[in-house]
């Protein structure tokens, strides 16, 4: 008995030391858990360096890009611009499918991707029948979808609409109205805003370019300041922005703006607007610029003057002025762009809209502020900056989509009759020019 007892406590006693050498590690076990930790630690350091790296070289990449499509031409930024809105479209219309849910529902896919290029159709012929017009005039074949433009948009929506109910199924209508409502939100916000930059680029590259540039800036030295003076947090739905780097960021960007104005303003391709789908760098650009380019004096009030001993006028471009009220949009307004992508990004539960660039995440956290910041330019610049001068084109274009083929004949003699009678033309000399425009 006592034999057996010795047996069981001596099985027992090594029960419990097998146990201990598995919860309690030996010095070997130490040796090795610091080695896997320290792995563990070298591994994640790497990650973000390496993460930094790649953000840095797809950063170089997409700015070597973006200048060479400057260089290209108004048109290839259009393009640029169209496959960003795609693209941008696609990564908001991803994020609220249902993929189990649109497998039995083939036509969804098909009915959102129908609305964008009806919505594309209706925004392109806006922005080039209203400023290259002049180019579709004389074509019989082209003008009656001038003419009739927003009427066959217009039939063109009633399609899809049409589609879209048709295919409405039993038991599905909740998710059906609530990707219907999605797709036209996405469409407003996407397409809607992207028209009007687009408009941006045919009025000038100088007001597609520098809007850009002040959001780049902005997002730059707001980081930095807020990195260096950050403490007081700016919004919940973006933690990491701060008060500092907010204010920060405005005021280097109204300063680095004013000397990226400085250099553009040089350069006529810049500032000059586009009525030729051809232009480019390398063919040039020539204009009479808009007044806002040209220097004006003005005179500092007396009180100034005497105080602060400076002088009695000042002589500069008036841009200036205007480009300041662009910084201050482009800084203090336009991230709520980018902190409505980032609650979007949380309603959602995702960290990117994508991945398609590498180290930044999806086009649309690249471009989330341009949108709201690109049509407020454009409302500024129609407002405050463009100068509305008629132009024969758009006489020529008004008389032929407004009057009837008689009224077009008595208008011509009516014309020639005034041009005769004030003795700036003889009846000869008009008709010759008919003729030779004939040939």
């Amino acid at each position: 008995m006592a034999r057996k007892r010795s047996v069981k406590k001596s099985l027992a006693e090594k029960e419990n030391q097998e146990e201990s050498s598995t919860l309690i590690p030996s010095a070997k076990n130490d040796g090795q858990l610091e080695l896997m930790t320290k792995a563990k630690k070298a591994l994640n350091s790497r990650k973000p360096s390496q993460n930094f790296i790649t953000r840095t070289i797809w950063t170089l990449i997409m700015i070597a890009m973006f200048f060479s499509v400057l260089a290209m031409g108004h048109f290839w930024v259009v393009v640029l611009v169209t496959l960003i809105q795609i693209g941008v479209y696609k990564e908001v219309i991803a994020i609220a499918s249902v993929p189990s849910r649109e497998k039995d529902l083939p036509w969804t896919k098909f009915v959102n991707w129908y609305f964008l290029m009806t919505t594309l159709y209706y925004a392109y012929g806006e922005s080039i029948f209203t400023y290259f017009h002049h180019l579709f005039v004389n074509d019989s074949y082209v003008l009656p979808f001038v003419s009739h433009h927003r009427f066959i948009s217009f039939m063109l929506y009633i399609i899809g609409f049409v589609l879209f109910v048709s295919s409405l199924q039993k038991g599905k209508y909740k998710f059906q109205f609530s990707q219907f409502c999605w797709t036209h939100m996405t469409l407003i916000l996407v397409v809607g805003q992207a028209h009007f930059i687009i408009n941006n680029i045919f009025e000038g590259l100088f007001w597609f370019f520098v809007p850009v540039c002040y959001v780049v800036c902005n997002d730059v030295f707001a980081y930095l300041c807020g990195k260096m003076f950050g403490k007081h947090p700016l919004i919940e739905v973006s933690p990491k922005k701060t008060i500092e780097g907010f204010l920060g960021g405005w005021l280097c960007t109204v300063v680095v703006g004013s000397l990226i104005t400085f250099i553009l303003m040089q350069f006529d391709y810049f500032i000059c607007p586009s009525r030729d789908l051809s232009t480019s760098v390398f063919t040039g650009l020539t204009c009479t610029p808009n007044s806002v380019f040209v220097p004006h004096t003005y005179n500092v009030p007396n009180t100034l003057v005497q105080y602060l001993h400076i002088p009695e006028a000042v002589t500069f471009a008036p841009v200036y002025f205007h480009l300041s009220v662009f910084a201050t949009f482009s800084s203090l307004v336009a991230p709520f762009g980018g902190f409505f992508a980032s609650g979007l990004k949380r309603a959602f539960k995702i960290k990117d809209f994508g991945d398609s660039i590498p180290g930044h995440g999806g086009l649309t956290d690249r471009v989330d502020c341009q949108f709201l910041n690109g049509v407020f330019v454009y409302m500024y610049f129609q407002s405050f900056i463009a100068e509305k001068n008629s132009s024969s084109a758009d006489i020529l274009d008004a008389a032929i989509t407004t009057l009837t083929t008689p009224e077009q004949l008595q208008l011509l003699e009516d014309f020639q009759n005034y041009l005769v009678d004030q003795g700036k033309s003889t009846a000869d000399a008009i008709c010759n020019r008919i003729l030779k425009g004939n040939r």
